[in-house]
């Protein structure tokens, strides 16, 4: 049963390393690809980011479903920025190249789609990070790395709680998908698609309220025991620094300096070809 960004071990060094040091790059890499416009810079971490994505193995079933959706949601992104501001690249690189008329007050320019092209470039540098992260880091490490920087146990531990219920919810929706087929209510790709939506919305929002219930019985189990009385604990799967985290976070700190006095070195975040 495929599921879809879950945690599984496997024998890569990208799932050897400390949660803390897969965090930091992570923290890391969205902030570099936040500041930066420069296509270059971009391309790179593109290139690094599928990288270390092919080095920790992950399958595309595990993000396949996920990765759909988020394309659905960035043609809609780019389509809402030209629509609320078609203009918004000829601001930024200070030219004007029309290259068709679409419609009053809509001209297709070539920095707009060079605008938009960097926009999109800037999601593919996060989204395979994100699949990465996902995938090679066990909750409780993950908890146990968020600790490690300072943020309290307690939301630390409620976060690793939430990331461990989501293979759990997806194997229940599995479960009950399955037996409504197989008493003759077609789920599948050939239904249509607002037949679709209607019985998945009658799977989810009982699945909903079944995972509430077992929120709650695990906060009282966890009350009960004095789940944070005390200031600090201890954890089981922390992982000390080695010599290939220290090599991993030595490179973030010398790819985000890098990157960020390259995008800044002429006083604009903007890499424009247009000049």
């Amino acid at each position: 049963m495929a599921r879809i960004l879950s945690y599984e071990k496997k024998d890569t060094w990208i799932h050897e390393l400390s949660g803390v040091t897969k965090l930091l790059f992570f923290l890391v890499w969205c902030v570099v690809s936040a500041l930066t416009y420069d296509t270059r810079i971009l391309l790179l971490m593109i290139a690094v980011s599928l990288a270390v994505n092919a080095a920790a193995k992950t399958k595309w079933r595990q993000v396949g479903a996920v990765f759909r959706l988020i394309m659905v949601f960035m043609a809609l992104n780019l389509a809402a920025i030209f629509i609320m501001s078609p203009y918004q690249g000829t601001a930024v690189y200070g030219t004007k190249t029309v290259l068709c008329h679409l419609l009053a007050g809509y001209d297709l320019t070539a920095e707009e789609l060079f605008y938009l092209l960097n926009v999109l470039i800037k999601y593919f540098t996060i989204i395979p990070a994100v699949f990465t992260f996902m995938v090679t880091t066990d909750p409780s490490e993950f908890a146990a790395s968020l600790n490690g920087i300072g943020i309290s146990y307690s939301v630390a531990y409620s976060i690793a709680i939430a990331l461990r219920y989501i293979p759990d919810i997806q194997d229940e929706f599995h479960r009950i998908r399955n037996a409504q087929e197989a008493r003759g209510i077609d789920m599948s790709g050939k239904a249509r698609l607002t037949d679709r939506i209607r019985r998945t919305s009658a799977i989810i929002f009982p699945l909903l309220f079944t995972t509430m219930e077992r929120i709650d019985m695990v906060s009282n189990a966890m009350e009960l025991r004095g789940f944070g009385k005390k200031k600090k604990r201890s954890w089981y799967c922390a992982r000390p620094l080695r010599r290939n985290d220290r090599l991993v976070l030595a490179f973030t700190a010398v790819f985000a300096v890098f990157a960020l006095w390259f995008t800044f070195r002429d006083g604009s975040r903007f890499y424009n070809p247009f000049v």
